[in-house]
């Protein structure tokens, strides 16, 4: 055996000698006449031939794959298998891998010789690598005399063409003298070709020439980038002769915009002038064309256009009285009109302040203990300034927008005091009025965007605001999107780039005077694609409730494919049809914009939906997006109810950037035969895909209402306890047969924001039959439905907020009326419209579109629709007054509650109660460290303690108070101190350990001796549940505390519950027992327990000393304890309630 490196070296000398004499020989070959037969035979010698005549090599082996121990090609098992293919005696052997490498250029290391063979051990190779394929062959000797040659070569044949310019070929062979002789000497191949070829012509011919280009194709595309333009040129023929070069050039087409309908930009502002002064008015419109006319209309008639020299701004001098109102500009292109909205002017007198000194009644309610004797309520005055603007500078006059914005705001606040039991209250009023620079605080829309079927968060979204991209929502899928300054209509758009999801538009309602709202998205999944074969007639059926049939169908014919680049595709396509079937009434939260267009008048009409849908298609191999020509949309007419419905039918595209519909065709009548006796009508329409919209099948509507709603704090109602920044969404159903239906379909929906007044909801409504139209009414504070008033067992008109017998007329309903196990946070109505000859239907809550202005400035005494929020009893009281709705009522003051009006942070503390029933936990919040507060009170806050189902005797309440930091200058932090007292006979029994670890390496620390009461110099940091403290910062107040309290709640630093666990997340725990039913005296108690008596004679003393301190603790009066320990309220608290309701569902 030789070793590996020696069969290695002799394979490659041979396989070098080999090539390197047969190229010379095949030379000589074609140079030389060969040598007769007989020459050869008697004049050469065995030693003088070359290497290739000295044997024939054999075909190529392998019959064995490398796996294994590797690759072993041995002569045993080639002879087993090939038996008289190789000679008993071969001399070389020659390997090369099945892609005809050699070992050493794949760099493995092998063994062979002619006798045993070839093999490649797995185990020899370097770096762990296996073998390659390889294959073999051998040379076999041969006998000189065998060796005859080739004969000499024949003349050339003739050349095989005769035309001009076109080349031939002439041949001449040569044979091959080793068949005959010996079996070794037929078995002997000559080396080389036995037939040789070349060229020839006959000349050239006439060259062929192009002729001139022709012109440039139509652009593939009608409007916007991507197109191209073909041009063709043909050859001027000579003969068989082809011209060089290509006979068509492509180019991209320049861009041209699309045509897009006119739509606003920039609106006028409202604004206040003098009389005699100067004032502007702008608005702006995009589109394509580009709106050039403008017209401006006050007090909606139109003003002349010679007499005021107006474009897009409008320029009034000279005011007078006569000239404030309402203005409003409205821009039309070849392609439509838009109109803005509305900018109203006030003018005033010279002497005349445009913001009253005397403050309005702005009534707060007062702590339990400090009811007002003399004037019999519970409820204190303290004033606030009228919300209005102020008239601008002389430098803003002639301006688009006032540079900077005077509001009336308050001037002078004072300080008083009211007489409590046991203690006295600071509260501060506002004394005076003026103008003053307006409170800015940002605009947010928060919210999260998830899958509709399961909840999956879009992870890593897109986001648009328009046309710009602005950001991506997290991994949880929430987002926050900053609303910019003069925005009207709040277009956002959501891109998937993992394709799971369909684009969702949506028209974000917001909250002008600042703050967040919270916004639930809901994305609809992309359906799985099918199959379509591009030269056939494709069905797409348009329907997506089990049982029922398709609503429509798209019809593709043959051949309607193409990419976007002009070209016919013909190969196989893959398509992804969605559809937004009203009739599947949990559809309606991802249903797309707010279902609006623009007439011919540029005013914004509602459409009703009978679906929606979205269509992808792409090519199987490439996943290249196509496009299609026309294609039909069929509807099946039978499923209109309402047969004027018919003649209105429509088919429309959403526009992402404006948010609005756009008309792309209409629908004609026709009637198909499904069958031998069946024929049906159908509605046919025409569209043309060539973008990613998303496609309608609507009616536009013209019989509109507008609902009244408002929200409250609470189920008692009190007008001055209304809810801002609510978004109450109303959803329109279809109407029966003949008119409306039981509702199967939702046909439109719409959202508002309630403001100091409530909201009033769009909605379709008829006049001659009650139920012709219903709707569905819920309202959301950031993720938290709220609670709608109840129908049963009985209608009670004073709490739902609407008198009889309108009320039985628009047949009020709470969802839970007919199933208990429903939830309560929604009510359903029929849209009757007002009947103005009806003095009971003239006040609300339902009002005819063309009063609006009515409905907005309806007074709280009006029929309205409520919804409350329930929640455990709880008060706030605030040394100056903030109503946390509207955040431009904040005060800039030192002991405002919130010293920042652009962030609001909320802290609360989890205090634990051991004890047969729920108390109230009181947080008293004075000013600990900075000079300017220390000692002062900024508020109390009142928190009853909600039970914990799963432990017995065990409750827990989360308590807030006032978070340590800057003050509203940012001059020096202040740490607050913060007393925790629960009502009646109650311990401490513990402190967490982290907290009291923390307090104790932050001091100054507060004596704690008195165990009824916990004290503290609020914490900095924001510590977590490891602690009890619960710390959450954002642009809204509510929404702030509404997080800080799910988390405490839940006992976690992230998580969130309406359910209390009273086991998880303590900062404090205090043991509390009741007293006895009845007053004792004073002897009676003495006489049965004097130790105790004594006792609690002492804490009330040491109460009275702190009472008359600087930094006292407000405890519950003894009095007040007992009575609110014996008062009627509701024996389950808001958290386990919705908790309990969701749980059923």
């Amino acid at each position: 055996m030789w070793p590996p490196q020696a069969a290695l070296l002799l394979l490659l000398v041979v396989w070098d000698a080999a090539s390197a004499q047969g190229d010379a020989q095949r030379k000589n070959d074609l140079a030389e006449p060969k040598q007769s037969y007989k020459q050869k035979k008697m004049g050469t010698r065995r030693s003088n031939l070359p290497i290739e005549m000295a044997g024939e090599w054999t075909s190529w082996f392998n019959v064995d794959h490398p796996g294994g121990e590797g690759d072993f090609e041995t002569l045993e098992a080639i002879r087993f298998y090939y038996r008289d293919r190789v000679c008993s005696q071969p001399t070389v052997i020659q390997a090369r891998t099945t892609e005809w490498e050699l070992p050493e250029e794949v760099g493995e290391v092998v063994r062979s010789n002619p006798q045993e063979g070839f093999r490649c051990l797995n185990r020899d190779q370097p770096g762990g690598k296996s073998c390659s394929n390889y294959h073999v062959r051998f040379l076999c000797p041969a006998d000189p005399i065998d060796w005859l040659g080739w004969s000499g070569w024949s003349s050339w044949s003739a050349c095989s063409r005769t035309a001009c310019g076109v080349s031939g070929v002439q041949i001449r062979n040569r044979t091959c003298l080793n068949g005959s002789g010996s079996v070794m000497g037929q078995r002997l191949k000559c080396l080389g070709k036995p037939m040789d070829r070349r060229t020839c012509s006959s000349g050239p011919c006439q060259e062929a020439k192009w002729r001139p280009w022709g012109p440039w194709s139509p652009c593939s595309k009608t409007c916007g980038s991507g197109g191209k333009q073909v041009r063709r040129r043909s050859c001027q023929k000579s003969k068989l002769s082809r011209c060089i070069g290509r006979p068509t050039e492509v180019q991209k087409c320049s861009y041209m915009p699309c045509p897009e309908k006119p739509y606003m930009v920039v609106h006028p502002e409202s604004k206040v002038r003098k009389v005699g002064s100067k004032v502007q008015f702008c608005c702006s419109a995009q589109g394509s064309p580009e709106p050039r006319k403008y017209y401006w209309y006050h007090n909606g008639t139109l003003l002349d256009r010679k007499l005021y020299h107006y474009n897009s701004s409008l320029v009034l001098k000279d005011l007078g009285l006569h000239q404030a109102g309402s203005y409003h500009c409205k821009a039309s292109s070849t392609l439509g009109s838009i109109r803005s909205s509305v900018a109203n002017l006030r003018i005033t007198a010279p002497e005349v302040s445009a913001c009253m000194a005397q403050p309005e009644e702005y009534l707060i309610r007062l702590p339990n203990e400090c009811f007002q004797e003399a004037t019999g309520s519970q409820f204190y005055n303290v004033g606030r300034c009228p919300r209005a603007l102020c008239d601008g500078s002389l430098a803003d006059s002639l301006q688009c927008r006032d540079g900077v914005e005077h509001c009336c705001g308050i001037l002078r606040m004072e300080m008083r005091e009211i007489i409590c039991v046991g203690y006295t209250l600071p509260i501060k009023v506002v004394a005076e009025c003026g103008c003053t620079s307006c409170t800015q605080p940002k605009i947010l829309v928060r919210g999260k965007a998830s899958a509709a079927d399961n909840g999956e968060p879009l992870r890593f979204g897109e986001i648009y605001l328009g046309a710009e991209k602005i950001g991506f929502t997290g991994y949880k899928g929430t987002f926050t999107i900053e609303v910019p300054p003069n925005t009207q209509r709040m277009v956002v758009k959501f891109v998937d780039r993992m394709r799971k999801f369909l684009d969702a538009v949506k028209v974000f309602p917001f909250d002008q005077r600042g703050g967040a709202v919270y916004q639930d998205v809901k994305l609809m999944r992309r359906k799985s694609p099918v199959t379509l074969e591009t030269m056939e007639t494709n069905v797409l059926p348009l329907g997506e409730v089990a049982g029922e049939g398709p609503i429509g169908e798209i019809v593709i014919p043959p051949g309607s494919f193409f990419r976007p680049t002009g070209q016919v595709y013909n190969g196989t396509v893959k398509a992804s049809i969605t559809f937004v079937d009203p009739r599947d009434l949990t559809t309606v939260s991802t249903a797309p914009s707010d279902l609006n267009y623009v007439n011919a008048e540029g005013d914004v009409f509602p459409l009703r939906t009978y679906g929606m849908f979205s269509v992808d298609f792409w090519e199987e191999d490439t996943n290249q997006i196509l496009e299609t020509g026309r294609v039909e949309v069929k509807m099946d007419a039978e499923l209109i109810k309402m047969p004027e419905h018919i003649q209105k039918m429509k088919l429309w595209s959403l526009n992402p950037v404006t948010g609005l519909w756009e008309e792309e065709g209409s629908f004609r009548q026709a009637k198909e035969k499904r069958g031998k006796r069946e024929e049906r009508a159908f509605l046919i329409g025409n569209l043309e895909i060539r973008e990613r919209r998303l496609f309608n099948l609507d009616v536009p509507e013209n019989r509109r209402c507008f609902v009244k709603v408002r929200a409250y704090i609470n189920e008692n109602f009190m007008p001055d306890e209304q809810m801002e920044g609510i978004v109450v969404t109303l959803i329109n159903l279809e109407p029966r047969p003949g008119y409306p239906s039981n509702p199967q379909a939702w046909g439109r929906f719409d959202s508002v924001v309630t403001g100091p007044n409530g909201a009033c909801l769009p909605a379709f409504c008829d006049g001659q039959r009650a139920d012709a139209y219903t709707a569905y009414v819920t309202a959301m504070m950031g993720g938290e439905e709220l609670e709608a008033v109840p129908s049963r067992p009985t209608l009670r008109p004073g709490a739902i907020g609407v008198s009889q017998p309108y009320l039985n007329k628009l047949g009020y309903q709470r969802t839970d009326h007919d199933d208990p196990a429903l939830k309560k946070t929604a009510f359903k109505i029929n849209l009757a419209k007002p009947n103005q000859n009806n003095i009971d239907e003239t006040n609300g809550p339902i009002y005819a579109y063309r009063n609006l202005k009515q409905c907005e400035e309806a007074p709280v005494t009006d029929n309205h629709f409520r919804f409350y929020r329930v929640e455990v009893d709880k008060y706030e009281y605030n040394v100056v007054p903030f109503k946390e709705s509207d955040l431009t009522t904040w005060t800039g003051d030192y002991l405002s509650w919130w010293p920042n009006p652009q962030e609001f942070r909320a802290c609360y503390i989890k205090v634990k109660i051991n004890g047969p029933q729920e108390y109230m936990v009181r947080s008293r919040n004075v000013g600990g460290s900075h000079p300017r507060t220390r000692g002062q009170l900024y508020g109390l806050r009142d928190a009853r303690s909600v039970r914990d189902i799963t432990t017995y005797n065990s409750s827990a309440a989360c308590v807030e108070f006032k978070c340590s930091g800057m003050l509203f200058d940012q001059g020096l932090v202040d740490r607050t101190l913060v007393s925790i007292i629960p009502q009646g006979s109650c311990q401490r029994t513990a402190v967490n350990n982290y907290l009291r670890e923390y307090l104790g390496r932050h001091p100054p620390l507060v004596e704690n001796n008195d165990t009824t009461v916990f004290n503290m110099l609020a914490p900095v940091d924001p510590l977590g549940h490891n602690y009890g403290i619960y710390t959450v910062t954002d642009q809204n107040p509510r929404l702030a505390k509404e997080i800080a309290i799910g988390r405490c709640f839940d006992g976690t630093s992230d998580g969130f519950s309406r359910e209390m666990k009273s086991t998880m997340g303590i900062a404090l725990t205090f043991a509390c027992h009741e007293k006895s039913v009845g007053h004792k005296s004073f002897f009676q108690r003495l006489l049965e327990s004097p130790a105790q008596t004594l006792s609690e004679i002492q804490r009330e003393m040491r109460s009275n000393e702190q009472l008359r301190g600087t930094s006292q603790v407000v405890p519950y009066p003894s009095g007040l304890r007992t009575v609110s320990s014996s008062q009627t309220r509701r024996t389950s608290s808001f958290r386990s309630r919705v908790g309990a309701a969701r749980t059923r569902q």
